[in-house]
């Protein structure tokens, strides 16, 4: 019973610092992405340059930038990436929910982020000899996605 507590306790403070990183990584990114965070980051440097000749440009005048724009940087890719992962998972759930929704689409493409790189380059190959044949076939200029969308929609609203 011990174990099956300890086990229980461990998944429970995986979740606690993975919301925490989760939320950190969120705000850290907010946050860098925001005009304030490039005039701070501007005016440190401003600052870095204008004492270049107080410290006469030396060695560790130089160092001083080197090392703190390099951990910035390592530790930023890890926050942006968790972002990044973040989006790309959400626009990947409502293109799933999209596809799954509508008859006319092909559910092979739900999930197609897990095939390997030859099945996506099949599937690119396929789509694009679909579009030359769209572009044989009909004037590009011209547009019917509006009038298929409202038919679409009079569609949905006839089944509910």
């Amino acid at each position: 019973m011990d174990s099956q507590n300890n086990l229980q306790q461990t998944n429970n403070d995986d979740k606690k610092n993975s919301n925490f990183f989760e939320r950190f990584s969120s705000k850290v990114a907010q946050a860098t992405g925001s005009p304030w965070a490039f005039f701070i980051a501007m005016g440190a440097i401003l600052v870095w340059a204008i004492t270049g000749p107080v410290f006469h440009y030396s060695d560790t005048w130089q160092l001083v930038i080197n090392t703190g724009t390099t951990i910035i940087t390592f530790l930023m890719v890890f926050v942006i990436q968790k972002s990044q992962n973040k989006d790309s998972k959400s626009v990947q759930l409502k293109l799933n929910e999209l596809i799954a929704a509508n008859k006319m689409a092909s559910n092979r493409l739900i999930v197609v982020e897990d095939l390997s790189e030859q099945e996506l380059d099949t599937l690119h190959n396929y789509y694009c000899r679909l579009a030359e044949e769209t572009k044989k076939r009909m004037d590009m200029k011209e547009s019917h996605s509006v009038e298929e969308a409202i038919e679409n929609t009079e569609e949905k609203l006839k089944e509910v």
